[in-house]
């Protein structure tokens, strides 16, 4: 229980940072809607799903790899560091070098005509990314979450002051006649290059800062531990592709994909924008399951030696689909006035009947990567790359099939399918190579009625606002209470008994 209880700590201090830092970084998305165009938003979009795609390859599993081999038995974990820091410095060199000089063929493959400076910023970005990779894994091995967290909302709280200050500030300065239009270069006709811009900035001036909590690295190649941690990680690398095209090729291939003129008014870039904003509005699930992400993984990995760690595992994966279906109908039930709050211009509230689908989705997600602990912790990360190359195959093939004929839903429908095929495929293997006693029946019973129960308070509508409101609300209350009915001796358990006298 204290093992349980020392993961959910971590978890709370994580998420500190992840909930809070995304939850105002979240909150962008009502300047981006009041400000910018939807053709802005789409850009930012389909850009961020690029760099989503690419920071896999910049980082190609070595987290992952770093916690593995920091922890086993016969390496120092500072040489480790070392290495690790060192071979992801030299390879975003070369890589952040080539995509730099490849920035004009992208623009013209991506039709951004005359725009190659996107993806110049773009390969700084990733860069900056890569090289700060290690080091917060290195505090998040040393337990150091307070650090870790802080930096992480500190990094945001930048990223927003200089989007604030491009998207909103200036324009305002400039139509007061306060300062002029070309102050420091400023253009008014820039979107989504103020996105990109404010990032960039956002993350550069962190670099001292992560590297000296961290500790400064010695640079070294040793090749005695580069080459099993290579072996380890090449497998995660292709895992962690297939892994983001599930995750973000239904944002990035929306506009290249529907037809011209499917949605009256709107252009594909457009119509991408609205799906890429209501794709927004399921990031509080995402929040939740990064926060666990952050202080799961080494946690999993220390406990890997324990012989009760099955039954641990198991009830962690239990915990996390209560916890996530409880927040998945209470998003869901409340979208008819969170999505026109979050979402300022007219023609987004279109795309808001996917929100549902997409926060099962991303609950999909992380069950998953519960998961998926079975071939980390048996190094059989093999598996890994073919259950999501499956799901990568899975969501170009319903992209391709299913956007052409119903838009927002087919991408909606990308991300659903090739999570849950992915959880049944790592729940099948790791069963048979790494049995764990999850509660199957009953996890599976409460993602059934949850998701229904979501539906339901969706589209629930008698007319009358105010009733129309507790009604909905009422489901998150009835889903709570079959909780406690179903796992009363549970949580009875985890108070201590009174005593009599």
């Amino acid at each position: 229980m204290s093992n349980f209880k020392k993961l959910a700590g971590q978890t709370a201090v994580y998420g500190l940072s992840s909930i809070l830092g995304r939850s105002i970084n979240f909150l962008m998305i009502i300047v981006y809607t009041e400000y910018l165009t939807k053709e802005a938003m789409g850009s930012f979009t389909s850009i961020y799903a690029l760099i989503g795609f690419m920071n896999i390859v910049f980082t190609y599993g070595m987290e992952t790899t770093f916690f593995r081999f920091a922890t086993g038995k016969n390496l120092d974990a500072n040489k480790v560091y070392n290495s690790t820091q060192s071979l992801l410095v030299t390879s975003t060199l070369l890589l952040g070098t080539g995509l730099y000089l490849m920035a004009p063929l992208l623009a013209d493959w991506l039709e951004y005509p005359g725009q190659a400076y996107l993806f110049r910023w773009t390969a700084l970005i990733l860069s900056f990314d890569a090289i700060l990779a290690i080091p917060f894994a290195k505090l998040r091995l040393e337990n150091k979450a307070l650090i870790f967290a802080g930096t992480k909302i500190f990094n945001i709280f930048l990223n927003i002051f200089f989007n604030l200050l491009l998207i909103v500030g200036f324009p305002y300065l400039i139509a007061n006649g306060i300062i002029s239009e070309g102050f420091l270069g400023y253009r008014s006709d820039w979107g989504v290059e103020y996105i990109l811009l404010s990032n960039l900035l956002a993350n550069g001036l962190i670099i001292p800062f992560v590297w000296w909590k961290a500790g400064f690295f010695q640079f070294k190649l040793e090749g005695t531990i580069i080459k099993p941690m290579w072996t380890y990680s090449i497998p995660l690398l292709f895992m962690g592709l297939a892994g983001v095209t599930n995750e973000l090729f239904s944002r990035f291939l929306f506009e290249y994909v529907l037809p011209p003129n499917f949605y009256a008014g709107l252009s594909a870039r457009e119509a991408g924008g609205v799906f890429g904003a209501n794709f927004k509005l399921a990031i509080m699930m995402n929040l939740v399951i990064q926060a666990f992400k952050y202080a799961a993984e080494p946690f999993f990995f220390k406990q890997a030696q324990d012989k009760n760690s099955p039954l641990l595992y198991a009830k962690v994966m239990h915990v996390f689909i209560l916890f996530c279906t409880v927040l998945m109908i209470a998003i869901s039930v409340n979208l008819e006035w969170m999505g026109p709050l979050f979402l300022r211009q007219s023609g987004y509230e279109e795309g808001l009947f996917i929100v549902p689908t997409l926060l099962m989705g991303y609950m999909l997600l992380g069950i998953y990567f519960n998961l998926s602990i079975w071939f980390k912790i048996t190094d059989q990360t093999k598996y890994s790359f073919w259950i999501t190359l499956v799901g990568a195959i899975l969501t170009i093939a319903i992209i391709f099939v299913f956007v052409p004929i119903w838009g927002y839903l087919g991408g909606a429908l990308s991300t659903i399918s090739c999570y849950f095929v992915m959880c049944l495929l790592c729940y099948l293997y790791g069963q048979k190579y790494y049995p764990i006693p999850y509660q199957t029946g009953k996890g599976i019973f409460y993602l059934l009625f949850s998701f229904s129960l979501s539906y339901l308070g969706f589209y629930l509508n008698i007319g009358i606002p105010v009733l129309d409101f507790f009604l909905r609300n009422s489901l998150i209350l009835i889903y709570i209470g079959l909780i406690f009915f179903l796992e009363k001796e549970q949580i009875m358990a985890y108070f201590p008994k009174s005593k009599k006298y």
